[in-house]
Parts: structure tokens; sequence; C-alpha cells
């Protein structure tokens, strides 16, 4: 089964916060890192997994990316806070 997954990024803790959606996070988040892409993450240094969600469907891991994205920024913290206090890079632990 394929799975999709909406995520958000940090620039550190307390920092710039960069919400996403793909069905491939390794890799996106990698591409974050290596600043493949030029854009948001790039330009204020965001590239630390510190939340991310597992969906069955690219539709409804779109769906949480539009409604995260929506939120004000201390919803935001809050969701990181609970799943990850300490803000940990959760890329390593992909693997």
């Amino acid at each position: 089964m394929k799975f999709f997954y909406t995520y958000i990024l940090a620039s550190n803790r307390n920092g710039t916060l960069y919400t996403g959606s793909t069905d491939d996070i390794a890799a996106r988040v990698w591409q974050h890192k290596e600043k493949v892409f030029k854009g948001f993450t790039e330009k204020y240094g965001v590239d630390r997994l510190v939340w991310f969600e597992i969906h069955e469907t690219r539709d409804a891991a779109f769906r949480r990316e539009r409604q995260i994205k929506k939120w004000k920024r201390t919803w935001k913290l809050d969701l990181i806070e609970t799943e990850n206090p300490d803000w940990d890079d959760l890329f390593e632990s992909l693997n």
C-alpha cells in the first residue's frame, strides 16, 4: 500500500515553519535539506522535519496540508510540541 504524508518543517525551534504534502517524505525532506528547489524553504533555511502525519490518499494529505496552512501559528506550534516536544529533526528516523 502506498502512503501519503502531510509534514511541517522548521528552521529551528519556534522558527520559520513550512507545511507541505508528498508521497515520498524521505525524498522530499532530503530535497529541502539539499536546497534542490529555489523558494521559501531554501530562502529561510527551513529544513528540519519536526512533524508529519500519514494518510491513505494523496487527496487526504493535500486537504490536511491546506487545513494546517490556514491555522494560526500557535496551533501549529501546539501540534509540533504535542508530538515532538524537543523539536528533534525526524528525518533520521524515517529510514
